[in-house]
């Protein structure tokens, strides 16, 4: 079970003055320097402990709301069988340029997911024969591979990352259409929940074979790699790749009162109609007793690209900074001097946060002021509490919010209180 405190004398990770020479984006930079993350190589990266409190914190969000929609959790093998994929022609490399392909020990070839479209279909097959055996929907949160020709913008595109993939599966059109708006407004609330709600548009892009539009979530950060023209108004943007005249006269939007701005593709939903179900022979037996093939529809997001573009949007030039609700710890305690009366006081509220429930990063070390409080910058966490020989003879604690230019003392009897 995780443990909601931590002495820094006990991280497993430490705080760094300098990022990889090899490494430009502003994220991958910040977390591998703050102890978050380590570059294993280009485009790949660990998940040390801050970091993985963080991206559990953005799992569990997504998890609670995935829940409510009435999708189940489940975790599909990241081995792919040829076949499978030959049958909706997504094995050639012509029509999928991002495979890991190896090779079993008795010359079979398979391949490493990058999607699973064509595995949880093949899947419901076993599940699914009747008009009674639907609506379903399933989930799961998978490490998915991608042979990038180019890995940049550090964590937000990588070559092995965690997605959380939805499939969604109905009766008609009309079900899933109901569902998929549904998820639209679920995705909505998952981006005002991780603290990019502001920033983050319901984007109209290329639906591919089956539907006009497929629809993405793109947050604004002068990180992303994609161009897309927001309306203010309707807090909807259209993709550059399907800009036209055509699309703004669908859309209902005139081209000169759209703004241009770099985004970062952060989710993004999609109708697949019956184009996986019906090459891998997904059906059900309607109310009549006709086979009909299920309609079918797939949602995406990446909760370390998140965790990356978070990064963008909120670091300062001191360090991280990190909403509440996905913020490694609630509070900084950092103890300055090895003064007895000091250590006992510290000691002392910690036990106290974290007997109260509070999430709390302990800065016990024996490092200089001027060290601790550049780590607790770095680091990000919402509150900063310090204690020294000053604050424990006046029986409080200095508290500062991370984004606060000033700092005041609070009673040490208050503190726990006015944290809950």
């Amino acid at each position: 079970m995780e443990t909601k405190h931590m002495r820094m004398s006990q991280l497993a990770s430490k705080t760094r003055k300098e990022a990889p020479k090899d490494e430009a984006a502003k994220n991958a930079q910040l977390l591998i320097r703050a102890g978050f993350i380590y570059k294993d190589a280009a485009g790949v990266y660990a998940i040390l402990p801050l970091g993985l409190r963080v991206l559990n914190k953005i799992m569990n969000i997504i998890r609670k709301e995935m829940n409510g929609l009435g999708a189940q959790e489940v975790l599909m093998s990241s081995l792919q069988r040829r076949e499978l994929w030959e049958q909706t022609n997504r094995w050639d490399d012509g029509q999928v340029d991002v495979w890991f392909k190896t090779k079993l020990k008795n010359g079979t070839e398979v391949g490493l997911g990058w999607s699973h479209e064509e595995q949880m279909t093949e899947m419901m097959r076993d599940f699914v024969s009747s008009y009674r055996d639907l609506p379903r929907a399933i989930y799961q949160f998978q490490n998915k591979l991608r042979n990038e020709t180019r890995a940049k913008s550090g964590i937000m595109r990588t070559r092995e990352f965690i997605m959380k993939d939805l499939y969604s599966f109905s009766r008609s059109e009309a079900e899933h259409e109901e569902f998929y708006k549904k998820a639209q407004a679920v995705y909505s609330r998952i981006f005002e929940r991780l603290g990019l709600g502001e920033w983050t548009y319901l984007t109209f892009a290329s639906g591919g074979a089956f539907a006009q539009f497929s629809h993405e979530f793109q947050t604004l950060t002068d990180a992303g790699e994609d161009m897309i023209y927001i309306d203010h108004k309707r807090k909807i943007a259209i993709n550059e790749e399907v800009m036209s005249e055509e699309v703004l006269e669908l859309v209902g939007v005139k081209r000169s009162e759209l703004e241009e701005a770099k985004a970062a593709e952060v989710g993004n939903i999609f109708s697949l109609g019956t184009s996986k179900s019906e090459p891998l022979g997904l059906q059900f037996t309607d109310e009549n007793g006709v086979a009909r093939p299920v309609v079918m529809g797939s949602y995406g997001i990446g909760p370390a690209r998140v965790m990356g573009v978070i990064v963008e949007r909120y670091a300062d030039e001191k360090g991280l900074v990190w909403p509440e609700n996905v913020a490694p710890y609630g509070v900084h305690l950092v103890r300055l001097g090895g003064d007895e009366a000091v250590v006992r006081a510290a000691d002392k509220l910690y036990e106290e946060l974290v007997a109260a429930g509070v999430e709390v990063l302990y800065d016990d070390r024996d490092e200089s002021a001027g060290a601790k409080f550049a780590d607790a910058d770095l680091i990000g966490v919402p509150v900063r509490l310090t204690m020294s020989k000053k604050t424990v003879e006046q029986d409080s604690a200095e508290w500062k919010a991370r984004t606060a230019a000033e700092a005041h003392l609070v009673k040490l009897a208050e503190v726990v209180a006015k944290l809950k």
